[in-house]
């Protein structure tokens, strides 16, 4: 058998809307113990409001939300599946029909990075990436949305044989840049080496990572208990009302590199959006979160 185009089409509609409406479980559980541990009045009252809201779009179909952001996928490609008519196109086709559906309506978030107008597409959107897995026979769709609170602050930059120190420095120098602006309690996704682009993929896929699972490598399992401290030590606090809340979670993803070595930061706000499911070769579809 094989994947339809309409499929992928009604999924990544499905994804995109799903990742407006609805917190991740893992994420509100992780705001509920933040709340717990939250020393400040003002910023236990404001991860509650984070909590009832999140409650309150799942069960209304609200959006949590006005900002969408812009259409981001990960396509994880199965060597064995067999596609039956257009991918890419099927995407694109995806976003406009959400568009056209959605209730309430969303705002035109893409911009033209020249003219900066405003629509519902533009040149590469959605933005896709690709990736292979060996031998499986079905496709795993990821959409994450990214808004303007993280994707202004996100950054990278290229060190030369960099000590620990120093890409510890870099990545708590950018979430003091970000502040409040970037909506904490954030989670912050981190990739260490490979070319520059491979840097920012890594580090996109960490921050996407589900709660509770650490790096195996010990040296980077200790590098993310100790960046967590020392974010919520920063007292920006729940959307920047003071506290000891500013991460839920700090994620680290490497690769093999040279002598150069790019590190990047990625970063979610307290929504946290992210979506995924997997169609396979029989036509079944999956969710996974």
């Amino acid at each position: 058998m094989t994947i339809r185009s309409e499929q992928i089409r009604d999924l990544t509609a499905d994804l995109y809307e799903w990742s407006l409406k609805k917190v991740p479980d893992d994420t509100q559980r992780a705001l509920r113990a933040a709340g717990g541990r939250e020393r400040g009045e003002l910023g236990r009252a404001t991860i509650a409001i984070m909590v009832d809201s999140a409650q309150a779009a799942e069960s209304s179909g609200g959006l949590v939300c006005s900002d969408v952001g812009i259409p981001v996928y990960s396509l994880k490609v199965g060597t064995r599946v067999q596609f039956d008519g257009p991918v890419k196109q099927a995407i694109v086709d995806g976003f406009a029909l959400l568009a056209a559906r959605i209730d309430p309506p969303i705002l035109k978030m893409v911009t033209n990075p020249l003219t900066h107008e405003r629509s519902h597409s533009g040149k590469d959107i959605p933005i896709v990436t690709v990736d292979l897995i060996d031998d499986a026979d079905y496709v795993e769709i990821t959409c994450a949305p990214k808004a303007m609170g993280t994707g202004r602050w996100e950054a990278l930059q290229t060190f030369v044989y960099p000590p620990l120190e120093a890409i510890e420095r870099f990545v708590l120098d950018t979430v003091v840049q970000a502040g409040s602006q970037a909506c904490p309690p954030m989670v912050v996704g981190v990739g260490i080496g490979g070319t520059f682009d491979h840097a920012a993929r890594i580090a996109k896929e960490a921050v996407l990572r589900p709660f509770g699972r650490t790096n195996p490598e010990p040296m980077l399992e200790r590098m993310e208990a100790r960046l967590l401290a020392a974010i919520n030590e920063l007292g920006f606090g729940p959307m920047g009302t003071g506290g000891d809340t500013t991460a839920m979670a700090v994620h680290i993803e490497y690769s093999g590199s040279h002598g150069f070595v790019p590190v990047a930061v990625s970063l979610n706000c307290w929504i946290n959006r992210r979506t995924r499911a997997r169609i396979h070769n029989d036509g079944r579809v999956e969710r996974i979160e």
